[in-house]
């Protein structure tokens, strides 16, 4: 940074008012005489218009010399005895390719680490455009988001990185969602949560980047807790961050590829604790969906809220439509409701009439790096594009959370969904799984909306139900 130099000032001396208050008074003294040759003398209108007469010249002169001198080329070097500049690079038609790469490396906690680093980034034309620090007990990590030019190899980047003192480095490409500061982001994330119950995993998966994401249930079936209780404050390990759910049970997060920090454990609990404080929330968001028939209907989001009047749509369900569903005994199905309408392990549409009946559900359920789409009718209400409708808005959804595949688990005789599969437009693939028929999805042309980070993932494939 240049700092600006202010001159010093002259001393005040006696000398310059006097020379001042003369040239006042001289100049007093010539007015009045000049006024009083004017008035009073036989020639005062004579000089009154040699007076202008001058003064006309003088402003002629001024505009000639303005206009020949105005534009002359400033003095050389050599008329002012100063040293040339060296001459600016002429400007580029057209920038280089760069590349963004978020990097995270461990320096020394002492002057001039980060300096060092920084220098070794800049002779390599690296662009630093934002910098956060961790501290730890025995050192400072760095997390950097770079510009590097396109052609600088990554293992170029990282033999520089540990030539400047950095250790235990690590780097992945970046894209513009990365460009957000991180208040920013954190406020961005803090909304999204408040607003929906279901946005707290993949508001963790954006913050953090790469990771897993596991929601255990409070209890076994038959009431026995199934894990230890999760301290109020939560548990930070290397790798693992641990947290109360605030709907119950623990919230792990794993990251095998790079240790959380303190400072990513206290962002991690401060949205945690925002959910908790505002309990369960579902967006009030209502859409109508007219039926070819004629029939309007209502598509909103669904939560723990509706589990009986879904059992009631069950009760409404023949056989059939139930084994198709759950692939499983008719009387396991009002055993999976309370983990298909947890927001924590994905997000359900409902369908209802009029009157409030609900006679559809559409399930998308994070698992792992894919996404499994399911969908319940009522039997009456089939066959009048309920289901393709729901499962257009929820391969949407998908796409939206960052889901790169979305699949779908049936029977090869339940016609009406693989023609809904097919109804979507996309590139399908086919796969057989003792007996049962899993149709996956790519929604490519499907816009994504909040950057690719993934969906959250639930433990033991239990999304597959």
């Amino acid at each position: 940074m240049t700092e600006t130099q202010t001159a010093p000032s002259r001393p005040h001396h006696w000398r310059r008012d006097l020379v001042e208050l003369a040239a006042l008074f001289t100049a007093v003294a010539v007015a009045d005489g000049v006024a009083n040759a004017v008035a009073h003398g036989p020639s005062g209108p004579v000089l009154l218009c040699a007076a202008a007469a001058a003064l006309l010249a003088t402003s002629a002169f001024h505009v000639w010399w303005s206009r020949r001198h105005g534009h002359a080329p400033p003095p050389t070097a050599a008329d002012t005895g100063a040293t040339a500049p060296a001459p600016a690079e002429a400007p580029r038609t057209g920038r280089p390719a760069t590349a963004l790469w978020r990097m995270r490396t461990t320096v020394r906690d002492e002057p001039g680490s980060l300096a060092a680093l920084c220098g070794a980034l800049a002779a390599r034309r690296v662009d630093i455009l934002s910098l956060q620090t961790h501290p730890l007990s025995d050192g400072t990590v760095d997390e950097f988001l770079l510009r590097a030019p396109a052609e600088l190899a990554p293992a170029e980047l990282t033999r520089a990185v540990a030539g400047a003192g950095g250790a235990h480095s690590w780097l992945e490409r970046a894209d513009a969602h990365d460009l957000v500061d991180a208040p920013t982001r954190m406020l961005s994330l803090a909304t999204r949560t408040a607003l929906d119950s279901a946005e707290l995993p993949l508001a963790l998966r954006q913050l953090l980047g790469r990771c897993t994401i596991h929601s255990v249930p409070a209890g076994a079936p038959h009431g026995r807790p199934r894990t230890a209780q999760v301290p109020a404050e939560g548990v930070l390990a290397e790798h693992t961050m641990t947290f109360r759910d605030p709907s119950g049970g623990s919230l792990t997060i794993e990251r095998p590829q790079l240790p959380f920090t303190p400072t990513e454990f206290a962002r991690v609990r401060a949205l945690v604790d925002l959910d908790t404080r505002l309990g369960q929330r579902v967006p009030p968001r209502r859409d109508v969906l007219t039926l070819p028939a004629g029939n309007a209907l209502t598509v909103r989001r669904a939560g723990t809220a509706d589990r009986a009047a879904a059992r009631e749509m069950h009760a409404r369900c023949s056989a059939d439509t139930l084994a198709r569903r759950y692939h499983g005994p008719v009387s396991d199905a009002d055993r999976y409701l309370g983990h298909l309408l947890s927001p924590r392990f994905g997000r359900t549409l409902a369908v209802e009439t009029a009157s409030g009946r609900l006679v559809a559900l559409g399930h998308l359920l994070w698992d792992g790096d894919e996404t499994e789409v399911a969908l319940l009718v009522e039997d009456a209400w089939q066959r009048r594009g309920i289901g393709a409708e729901l499962l257009r808005r929820l391969v949407a959804m998908a796409a939206d959370a960052g889901s790169e595949s979305v699949y779908a688990v049936t029977q090869a005789s339940n016609t009406a969904m693989v023609a809904a599969m097919r109804g979507l437009g996309v590139p399908l693939d086919y796969q057989i799984e003792e007996g049962t028929l899993v149709i996956t999805a790519r929604p490519s042309g499907v816009p994504v909306l909040r950057g690719g980070h993934g969906p959250v993932q639930v433990p033991d494939g239990s999304a597959r139900r």
